[in-house]
């Protein structure tokens, strides 16, 4: 294999990792919910919100049970 089809290699698959990286990062401790009204309106709320809180309550408990 010639060297810049390695070094062109090298650089695919570290752009690849580092797309994956990233968009990881981005993902964790992110949590949100998203109210969907029959209008077609939504409303985002994110973990931190007071509003929030007791909905990712009942979100989680959903999950734990469709996990089951």
């Amino acid at each position: 294999m010639g060297r810049r089809r390695l070094i062109a290699l090298g650089f695919a698959v570290g752009s690849l990792l580092g797309i994956g990286l990233y968009a990881r990062r981005g993902r964790e401790g992110r949590e949100r919910i998203d109210l969907y009204f029959a209008d077609g309106s939504l409303v985002s709320l994110h973990s931190d919100s007071p509003e929030a809180a007791p909905l990712l309550l009942h979100a989680h408990d959903a999950l734990r049970a469709a996990a089951a």
